[in-house]
C-alpha cells in the first residue's frame, strides 16, 4: 500500500501570513510554527501517503484561496476543503467566485467550525440550512466539524438535507481519554444510519490520553466506526499537524494501518484510499 494512502484530512500554516490566535497557550507549544506544503510532503512520503486534502483552518475566505493556489501547485495535495460563510445571502455568488479562482477546480467542500458555535443547535439555524442547500447545489461536500453534544443537530441536519454529501470529522471527537464510549456511539450510529454521510478515522489520537495512548484504547471507536458506517464509508484522515500534539503522522499511519489488520484487503484499501477518491472526486491517474 506504499504511497497509495489518500489523507483525506490535514492542515497548513503560515503565522507571518495569517495568525493562528488558537495556538498561543502553552499547551499548543509544539503548533506554534509554520507547517509548510514541503513540510507535509516529507511527512506524507515517510507514511506512505501519495496525495491529501487540504482543509480549512480559519474562517476566512481569504485562506481558501491560499490554499487553492497551494493546491494547484503541489504534486501530494489533491483537494481542497475551503471555508465560506454560510450566512451570507450571496453564498452563491462567493462559492462562484472560489471555483473560478486559481485552483479552484480543486474545491470539493465547505467547512465551518461547528464545534466552536455555542448554540448546539447551530446547524438547524434557518440560515445555516439555506446555506448548505447552496453548497449542495454548487456540487460540493459540507464537512462536519462537531462535538458529540452537537450530533443530534447533525442528525437532523443530515436527514434534512439528504441530497447534500456530508463527511463527519474526527468521528466527532468522542472523549476516548476519558472513557466515554456509550452515548457517542448510540449518536454516531444513528448519524451513520444516513446514507449521505461518510466519516474519516481522523483526531482521534489526541481526543485520547496524549501521553500513553495506544491502539489498544482507541480500538474500541474505531471498531464502532467500522461496524457503523462500514469501511466504504470511512476514510484515513491524520490531522496533521494538531496530530503532533500527541504523535507523529507515520505512527497515527502505522496504528490505523494495526487497527485494520483483521479486516479484507479491498476493505482496507477503502478506507486508506477508496472512499476519499470517491467522496472527493480525486483523480486516480
Amino acid at each position: 500500500m506504499s504511497n497509495s494512502v489518500v489523507d483525506a484530512h490535514h492542515h497548513l500554516w503560515d503565522l507571518s501570513r495569517r495568525p493562528q490566535d488558537w495556538l498561543t497557550s502553552p499547551e499548543m507549544k509544539v503548533l506554534y510554527r509554520d507547517f509548510t506544503p514541503a513540510d507535509f510532503a516529507a511527512t506524507a512520503a515517510e507514511a506512505g501517503i501519495g496525495r491529501s486534502v487540504l482543509v480549512q483552518v480559519l474562517a476566512d475566505a481569504e485562506e481558501t484561496r491560499e490554499f487553492l493556489r497551494t493546491a494547484a501547485e503541489s504534486e501530494t495535495i489533491a483537494a481542497v476543503v475551503g471555508w465560506a460563510d454560510l450566512t451570507r445571502p450571496d453564498l452563491p455568488e462567493e462559492l462562484a467566485a472560489l471555483a473560478a479562482s486559481p485552483g479552484g477546480g480543486l474545491l470539493r467542500g465547505i467547512r465551518h467550525l461547528v464545534q466552536a458555535e455555542p448554540d448546539p443547535a447551530w446547524l438547524s439555524r434557518d440560515d445555516v440550512r439555506a446555506g448548505l442547500e447552496t453548497v449542495a447545489s454548487a456540487g460540493l461536500t459540507y464537512d462536519l466539524l462537531v462535538a458529540p453534544h452537537q450530533l443530534p443537530a447533525a442528525i437532523e441536519t443530515v436527514r434534512a438535507l439528504p441530497h447534500l454529501g456530508f463527511v463527519l470529522d474526527h468521528l466527532a471527537k468522542p472523549a476516548i481519554a476519558a472513557g466515554e464510549l456509550r452515548s457517542w456511539e448510540a449518536l454516531l450510529r444513528r448519524l451513520a444510519a444516513e446514507p449521505n454521510v461518510t466519516a474519516k478515522l481522523s483526531g482521534l489520537i489526541t481526543e485520547a490520553d496524549r501521553e500513553r495512548w495506544d491502539a489498544a484504547a482507541l480500538r474500541p471507536y474505531v471498531e464502532v466506526a467500522i461496524d457503523a458506517f462500514g469501511p466504504d464509508r470511512l476514510m484515513f484522515g491524520s490531522d496533521w499537524p494538531v496530530c503532533l500534539l500527541a504523535g507523529s503522522l507515520p505512527r497515527w499511519t502505522d496504528t490505523v494501518r494495526t487497527l485494520l489488520a483483521g479486516l479484507p484487503e479491498a476493505d482496507r484499501q477503502a478506507v486508506f484510499s477508496g472512499t476519499a477518491e470517491r467522496v472527493y472526486r480525486l483523480s486516480t491517474a
